[in-house]
């Protein structure tokens, strides 16, 4: 490693940089952009700033040059040498980025628009010079043959989009958007908009700063690497600088480099270029579906997990087992070492006729024992094990985004998509995998594949949302029945029976859960109104009115979880401060304490606009109704299916909101298959005391 500092302008001498396909894509965002951006444009024009470490390799073999070149080798003859960024990426495409927006912004000033590049100046620079040695060449002999200086290799799919979405070449084939080519664009817009800023405050001037101190005082330590050092194993260890890289980022350099490690005499070269494409395809085609959706791009370290669960035998020890697996499986040493292992019948340790074990502990003791010996077993790691891996990993990338965004599968049914939002709904949890397994089990019958959804959204709601169990509870064996679908070796009926049997087991102790739970939050005085629930029960029962009324405005789950001012809200119908002669002389009969626990209960809440909530608030049941002509608001005679239900009451009284709350609970027995005992029902009113036949005081004196 040279000790010798030195500037981007030297870098750039007759050298070529390509992104190798092990490296990760373009990962920055608006952070570290808006670092960089805020660090040159502070920086002293007198003084220097250290900007790191460069790793590069150079590239001499003529077949590692033609794959990473393809027709741009011409540039080797003419005298330039190129090289593989190992470690600096980032930041060298982060460079070059907002060279080449210096350039375009430049040519497209008005006073620009007509010259040629050799006629237009940057301060004493001429352009057609920056774009020369740090943009692109021309072939001498074909105007049409582009070549860049900087790049990725040529079959990386972030490619095409730096050449001609970045770049901007002319006559852009069809290009293809991934998770990385969107930070590419972002970058784009990012510098566009800063210079169009600095430009208004400081002109050229500003301009020719910013360019002088990118190129002479931005410095690198430049650590060439040597044909005796391997690459990939300088690329792991160096991954922690700038944007840490994700596991399954690290994952695909580790499984490039394996693929390199084979003997010609097993693996011939054609077949390792073959499994490499085929593991830089993979990614490409993973990272597109994991950023199909510009607003919410999907973790890739949850997916490798999920497909790991999905694919291997799941343990549970920590959270990060996942990947210690994954590289411990793919690892160098599984390649070179091929042990044979004796197996051996093992001891069983005797039963002592005192010992009183059951079947359940005897097969417990067999299986362990079992994976003991299994584990003892070393196995040469082949490329088809690879392969397979790699490809399952492509495979099931779609059916992880479907778990998502089941509304954009193009394989889907409606009503399989309808059970999944479902389930994202009521917080799918540690089933996704199992989920995402379901999804891709395109050979069952598609009733089959909606039954499951049914029986995990059963499980969801009553043992969480209701029973309010542990989080984690029964993941590991989900986990493993994942695999096991996959495989095969468990069918989609007999799964969602497993579910149905355990649910049926636990809906008592469940419904005793939420009797608890309940008589906490109206001991808080807040009852029904802090189950985090309320929405998707909401949600549910006005779906089912929806089938049977078409009139009413159907709610859509965006209005109930959006944080726009319109978004729907819970509103207390008999409201919490009742100060209205309405409310006070309505449930006059009834004390604070009673009040509060009828505002509280299931039957008095309602989903409604938030911006219609805060217009209602205090008014009277009739005003809520149907407000007075003029007051620029909507009533329940105009909203959800819900709303129109309250609204056929003439009054809201006392007994309106116990038999709301009754007809309610009735309907989550329907909806999630379980039995309230008529004291259970009691309990969960909360307000059985309106049924006690109570004298009513005389009507209170009107208010003024």
């Amino acid at each position: 490693m040279s000790n010798e500092l030195i500037p981007l302008s030297e870098i750039f001498n007759d050298k070529l940089f390509r992104i190798p396909d092990y490296q990760r894509g373009y990962a920055w965002k608006q952070k570290q952009l808006a670092d960089f951006w805020d660090d040159i444009i502070n920086l002293n024009p007198e003084r220097s700033h250290y900007t790191g470490l460069l790793s590069i390799k150079k590239i001499k073999d003529s077949k590692e040059i033609e794959k990473s070149l393809g027709i741009d080798k011409w540039l080797i003859d003419s005298g330039y040498s190129l090289y593989s960024i190992v470690d600096g990426q980032q930041r060298l495409t982060t460079i070059s980025i907002l060279l080449n927006e210096i350039v375009l912004f430049v040519k497209d000033q008005e006073e620009n628009k007509d010259k040629s590049n050799s006629e237009i100046f940057l301060n004493t620079v001429r352009l057609d010079k920056i774009i020369d040695k740090y943009i692109l060449q021309k072939y001498p002999q074909s105007e049409h043959l582009t070549s860049y200086i900087f790049g990725y290799d040529k079959d990386n799919p972030s490619a095409l989009y730096l050449r001609y979405k970045i770049f901007m070449e002319d006559n852009a084939p069809t290009v293809t958007e991934t998770y990385y080519t969107k930070n590419l664009k972002h970058a784009k817009q990012f510098f566009r908009n800063n210079l169009q800023q600095l430009f208004d405050n400081e002109k050229y001037d500003g301009l020719f700063k910013l360019y002088q101190k990118l190129t002479q005082k931005l410095m690198f330590n430049i650590h060439e690497i040597g044909d005796d050092y391997d690459v990939f194993v300088a690329f792991e260890t160096m991954n922690n600088r700038g944007k840490r890289l994700t596991n399954l980022e690290l994952l695909k350099n580790r499984l490039i480099y394996l693929a390199t490690l084979y003997p010609n005499t097993e693996y011939d070269e054609t077949n390792k270029e073959n499994l490499r494409d085929t593991i830089n395809r993979t990614w490409q085609e993973v990272y597109t579906e994991l950023g199909k959706n510009e607003n919410a791009l999907l973790s890739d370290d949850d997916f490798l997990r999920a497909h790991w669960i999905a694919y291997y035998t799941y343990s549970r020890k920590k959270g990060d087992d996942y990947i210690h697996f994954l590289f411990d499986k793919y690892s160098a040493k599984n390649i070179y070492e091929k042990k044979s292992v004796l197996i051996t019948e093992p001891e069983l340790d005797e039963l002592k006729d005192d010992t009183e074990a059951t079947d359940e502990e005897i097969e417990e003791t067999e299986s362990n024992e079992q994976e003991e010996l299994e584990s003892k077993i070393v196995s040469k790691l082949s490329p088809d094990e690879i392969n397979n891996y790699v490809l399952s990993l492509q495979n099931f990338a779609k059916y992880w985004y479907e778990t998502f965004f089941p509304r954009n599968s193009n394989s889907l049914t409606d009503e399989e998509k309808l059970w999944i939002e479902r389930l994202n709904r009521v917080n799918i949890g540690h089933f996704r995998p199992v989920v995402m397994v379901i999804n891709s089990c395109r050979h069952s019958p598609v009733q089959e594949r909606i039954d499951a959804y049914k029986a995990i959204e059963r499980f969801l709601f009553v043992c969480f949302r209701i029973g309010f169990f542990q989080a984690s509870l029964k993941s590991s064996e989900y986990f493993k029945d994942a695999r096991e679908i996959r495989l095969g070796n468990l069918s989609l009926k007999a799964f969602t029976k497993k579910i149905n049997d355990f649910v049926d087991s636990k809906v008592g102790s469940a419904i005793k859960g939420f009797i608890t739970h309940m008589d906490d939050y109206f001991k808080s005085n807040n009852g029904y109104y802090s189950w985090k629930t309320l929405k998707y029960f909401f949600y549910e029962y006005n779906a089912e009115l929806s089938l049977a009324n078409k009139n009413g405005k159907v709610i859509s789950w965006d209005d109930f979880i959006k944080f726009e001012k319109e978004k729907v809200s819970i509103e207390h119908i008999l409201p919490q401060t009742a100060t209205k002669y309405y409310w006070k002389n309505m449930f006059r009969q009834f004390n604070d304490s009673e009040k509060k626990k009828l505002t509280g209960t299931l039957g008095n809440l309602l989903p409604l606009d938030l911006s219609i909530n805060i217009k209602l608030q205090n008014d009277s049941f009739e005003e809520k109704k149907n407000p007075t002509q003029g007051s620029n608001r909507r009533g329940y005679l105009k909203g959800s299916n819900s709303e129109l239900e309250v609204a056929m009451l003439p009054d809201w009284t006392a007994k309106d909101i116990y038999d709301r709350t009754i007809k309610l609970l009735h309907f989550m027995e329907r909806r999630w298959n379980l039995k309230f005992t008529e004291d259970q029902l009691k309990s969960l009113s909360y307000v059985e005391f309106v049924n006690d036949g109570r004298a009513i005081p005389e009507e209170l004196p009107k208010e003024e």
